[in-house]
């Protein structure tokens, strides 16, 4: 059991959801990256999503396209993302960390390499949205090696036959996409959601956590009533961008992440009778 599956067991012991953030890594530098991982730690994070910057990014919204490009420009390397991952895993040793990005990158570096080096980093799984199960065998097979999850999409327009086959594929989590479309922050949810993710659900019983479209403590909290994690991306990448120069950034990231951990926290006991 690795750190990913250990996150969502104690969660799910402890009647909560888990608090999944998904930052660009180098985005506006890596040492920002760096500094808001601490703070989303000290917040009670359960998994960082480390998003991999690539120049033809897939179902990423303008925030995050414009934080990748932004991180290409300043000369992020691949490499430089596992040292970083190496540090953040020194300083929390239980932190769950997933690298997320295109397939090309991996392939460009060799998939047995790229396992290697991610695994020598500390990193718990990898989600490669434009990798689908069938062809990800031997990925799926060095990772199993090395201890690492392969994270698969479930969509709205999945059918259920392709759903089960996901479901299998995937390890340490399923990651449910809430929304047509791609990524950014929406001020409503899909009203078929709950239903959705419960149909999913009864297919497997591996945890399956919601992402896309997820940007308040309200929404969260509504998701964690059915779902057994909740990812935010987008709003983190735009609080990033817009805070990173402040002198109290890591407390500003802290103090908003917090919001949302609590939310999908179950609520502490009344003292004496109701």
């Amino acid at each position: 059991m690795n750190r990913i599956e250990q996150a969502f067991n104690r969660r799910r012991e402890a009647g909560g959801a888990a608090m999944i953030f998904y930052l660009t890594a180098g985005y506006p530098t890596l040492d920002a990256t760096e500094r808001a991982i601490d703070a989303l730690a000290a917040a009670g994070a359960d998994v960082i999503e480390l998003g991999i910057p690539f120049s033809d990014p897939v179902a990423d919204g303008p925030t995050i396209q414009a934080a990748s490009t932004a991180a290409l420009a300043g000369g992020l390397r691949v490499r430089s993302i596992f040292e970083l991952a190496a540090r953040v895993r020194r300083r929390h040793p239980n932190l769950a960390l997933v690298l997320f990005g295109a397939y090309n990158p991996v392939l460009a570096m060799g998939e047995e390499s790229f396992i290697e080096l991610a695994a020598g980093a500390g990193v718990d799984g990898l989600l490669l949205p434009d990798l689908p199960p069938e062809a990800a065998t031997e990925l799926r097979a060095a990772a199993g090696r090395a201890g690492l999850s392969i994270i698969f999409l479930v969509a709205p327009t999945t059918t259920p036959e392709r759903a089960r086959l996901i479901a299998e594929a995937s390890t340490g989590f399923i990651y449910y996409v809430s929304v047509r479309g791609v990524t950014g922050a929406r001020s409503e949810l899909p009203a078929d959601l709950e239903p959705t993710v419960l149909r999913l659900k009864q297919l497997t019983d591996k945890p399956v956590a919601v992402g896309f479209g997820v940007s308040t403590p309200v929404q969260a909290r509504a998701i964690a009533g059915f779902a057994d994690g909740i990812i935010v991306g987008s709003e983190l990448v735009r609080l990033i961008g817009e805070h990173a120069a402040a002198p109290d950034f890591e407390e500003r990231v802290q103090r908003w992440a917090r919001a949302l951990v609590t939310a999908v926290s179950p609520a502490p006991a009344a003292d004496g009778p109701v």
